[in-house]
């Protein structure tokens, strides 16, 4: 077998592990165990998986100090922003502890039985179940968030379907420290083998997601992986879905009037969201709507300064370095100009300067308005803010889009770009920035294609229902029942013969 190597992207420095690739026959024996765990979640409730999910929370953070210095060495990213990340992981479980003991996600209803215009209808009772096992595929960009303790793996166990992880080979210790996180919390609670199972290398994910034990795969991470990934599914006897969240550009639209009263804090935060963690989040502005006139002069300047003076930013792989260089030069070969970018080392490792580009509104081609994961912006200038609508129609679709505005701005040139932008993104952040997503029931992180490939979001609570699917039972005794839909029951808010009825603890 072959012993799986990892490497610290800040010197280059390449270690072999105990860890080795997944073969079939293990692939096969953690497939059967999953299929026998999904029992035993089931038979938890949403009480049970509540609970587990807040002792995986408490078992992430009292590894705390050994996870985050284990991702630091494979990552590269800073121990402020993988300590952060960690918070957020565990904030996520038990924000889907809460959804469970919610319990409305289920979307329980009740019809009984009752004569009708067309007849004595029968009695039918609809919620949503479990889909059964679930392949996640880890992101090299978030070696927590969306990785072996993410938010798909907690929306999934939430829903009670075991979960099979293919490991990211840009963290491969990582993953294996959160999963023993993961398993040591359902040992805690008398939990089988099989809740959650790790798998190591490429064709072991290919082969994962080819097992008809599995009924979804989730994954974030390139077009690339998530055509691979598909390939892999439509060889299958039986389709599932496969929900992916892909490539953005996240266009900001800076008006005139902001530009004139903020342009200097707009410039600081421009340089924060496309520069942090190294530019790779799926969420980093690309593209920047900047005004031709000397309020935008002056914000590009500021911007520019900033760009000029930064460090280098450590790329969390060989990959990401060098797809990154390539797409920074084919930028500049269709015609954006070189507007900053600072004089660095890089040293041993896969450490890259930002990059900050600018091309005037007539000059922006397809081969500029794509995505260029790394840190990496292209400033738009533009004379006339009618100019816009047209332009932004034809920006690839994003995860999100973002206007800047002013007291004095158009109220009515506003509402076109939002209505622009509603079209093509999946949440629109006014006066604000795209990253820095809030783990919350109000989120939506999805977008039309290529961003995501699916209309359910990939953060927030609403993300459980990628692992559900709708079942209902029409005559059924009272005892085969799930207890959400007996009459008696009154735990959770229920739609009962087409009225609304809240829950009564």
């Amino acid at each position: 077998m072959n012993v799986i190597t990892t490497v610290d992207p800040s010197n280059g420095r390449r270690r072999t592990t105990d860890l080795t690739e997944t073969d079939e026959t293990r692939l096969a024996v953690l497939a059967d165990e999953a299929s026998r765990a999904a029992q035993w979640l089931s038979g938890l409730g949403r009480p049970g998986r509540a609970d587990l999910l807040d002792a995986i929370a408490d078992a992430l953070e009292s590894r705390r100090a050994d996870l985050v210095a284990t991702a630091q060495s494979e990552t590269g990213l800073s121990h402020p922003r993988l300590d952060q990340e960690l918070t957020r992981s565990a904030v996520q479980l038990r924000m889907f502890g809460d959804v469970l003991r919610d319990g409305g996600y289920v979307e329980a209803a009740i019809d009984h039985a009752a004569d009708t215009p067309l007849g004595r209808g029968p009695d039918l009772r609809r919620m949503l179940v479990p889909l059964g096992p679930v392949a996640v595929f880890g992101a090299s960009n978030f070696p927590f968030a969306f990785s072996v303790v993410g938010g798909d793996t907690a929306a999934a166990l939430a829903a009670g379907c075991p979960v099979v992880v293919k490991a990211h080979p840009s963290h491969p210790l990582t993953s294996h420290g959160s999963g023993a996180a993961i398993e040591s919390a359902v040992r805690g609670m008398g939990g089988p083998g099989g809740v959650l199972a790790l798998v190591y290398g490429e064709q072991a994910g290919r082969a994962l997601v080819g097992h008809p034990v599995i009924r979804a795969a989730a994954l974030t991470g390139s077009l690339g992986a998530a055509r691979a990934i598909q390939a892999a599914i439509d060889e299958r006897a039986d389709p599932i879905p496969l929900y992916a969240e892909l490539s953005s550009v996240n266009p900001i639209v800076v008006l005139p009037a902001a530009a004139a009263t903020r342009g200097e804090q707009i410039a600081e935060g421009l340089f924060g969201s496309f520069t942090g963690s190294g530019g790779q989040l799926c969420t980093k502005p690309g593209l920047a709507f900047v005004p031709a006139d000397p309020a935008g002069d002056r914000l590009v300047e500021a911007l520019r300064e900033r760009v000029a003076s930064a460090g280098g930013a450590v790329l969390l792989n060989e990959r990401i370095r060098d797809a990154f260089v390539e797409r920074a030069a084919a930028f500049e070969r269709a015609g954006a100009r070189l507007a900053a970018q600072p004089e660095i080392d890089p040293g041993a490792g896969f450490t890259v300067a930002p990059v900050l580009l600018e091309v005037d509104l007539p000059g922006l081609t397809s081969e500029i308005a794509d995505e260029c994961f790394g840190p990496l912006m292209v400033v738009v200038r533009y004379r006339e803010v009618a100019e816009l609508d047209a332009v932004l129609a034809t920006v690839p679709p994003s995860l999100t889009g973002a206007i800047h505005s002013g007291p004095l701005d158009d109220a009515g040139q506003v509402r076109r770009l939002v209505d622009v932008l509603v079209e093509r993104s999946g949440r629109i952040v006014f006066d604000g920035y795209p990253t820095g997503v809030r783990v919350s029931w109000a989120q939506h992180h999805g977008g039309p294609w290529p961003s995501t490939n699916s209309v359910h979001t990939s953060v927030g609570a609403t993300s459980i229902r990628r692992f559900l699917r709708p079942f209902a039972w029409q005559d059924a005794p009272e005892w085969l029942l799930p207890e959400e839909l007996r009459d008696e029951f009154t735990g959770i808010a229920r739609r009962v013969d087409g009225r609304w009825e809240p829950a009564h603890p």
